[in-house]
């Protein structure tokens, strides 16, 4: 035992001689909900903040999503020199009960949960569309926690988050989260009323609105002249 404690301890003194660094850290896995309800993810020290205000049923989100973010997380947020505030800018049922499901285990998946239900738009708004249809007056006349719940199942978004491990008795839990309801609401308010986008998705650089940038090609420059 004795003879071990010496070969470590002089493994390590070498190791710090040598001038080995400890691995940087990852800062993509560093996720906050703030006090408005929002995700923040990365570093909060970071020189440039992004805020992107998303909805679901956007095709532009969706594109960006999956133009944009494989690099943001890489290139900007792993580094720690950008954090990425997302804000729903919510539009309709479909777009609440996404949103809904998409926070269901809190921020440290929803990252996941919102890529996969962006991957699968396509699919969930032509579904969601023929029930909206077929079940239109019925629906209407819902509580607003049940008719994020018929939207949900009647979009397959349920069956989405189903096959991605979300246990059903979670999915009802979320889906009826009146707080939740409550939270998002307040920030379709911040986006729609107060801040005025002019649609989605809409970024705010340093707490500066970004004007014509729903694109990656636009937005990149704007967010490179702070972050490096």
């Amino acid at each position: 035992m004795r003879r071990f404690a010496i070969v470590a301890s002089l493994v390590l003194a070498g190791a710090a001689a040598t001038g080995m660094a400890a691995p940087a850290r990852d800062w993509t896995r560093t996720a906050v909900s703030t006090k408005a309800g929002t995700y923040v993810f990365g570093n909060p020290a970071a020189k440039a903040k992004l805020v992107e205000y998303l909805s679901y049923t956007c095709s532009h989100c969706a594109h960006f999503t999956e133009e944009a973010w494989p690099t943001l997380k890489r290139d900007y947020l792993a580094r720690g020199t950008t954090s990425i505030e997302v804000r729903h800018a919510l539009r309709d049922p479909i777009d609440m009960a996404a949103a809904l499901l998409a926070r269901c285990d809190g921020p440290a998946r929803f990252l996941e949960h919102s890529e996969a239900i962006f991957a699968a738009q396509p699919e969930i708004l032509s579904k969601g569309q023929q029930f909206a249809v077929a079940n239109r007056d019925r629906v209407a006349k819902l509580p607003e926690p049940q008719i994020a719940a018929e939207f949900a199942n009647g979009s397959g978004l349920v069956a989405l988050m189903r096959s991605r491990g979300m246990p059903q008795a979670k999915i009802n839990a979320c889906l009826a989260n009146k707080g939740q309801l409550t939270v998002l609401a307040a920030m379709a308010d911040e986006a729609w009323k107060t801040r005025k986008v002019p649609g989605t998705p809409a970024f705010l650089i340093n707490g500066t609105l970004a004007p014509e940038t729903n694109g990656w090609a636009a937005l990149k420059p704007k967010l490179d002249a702070v972050a490096k």
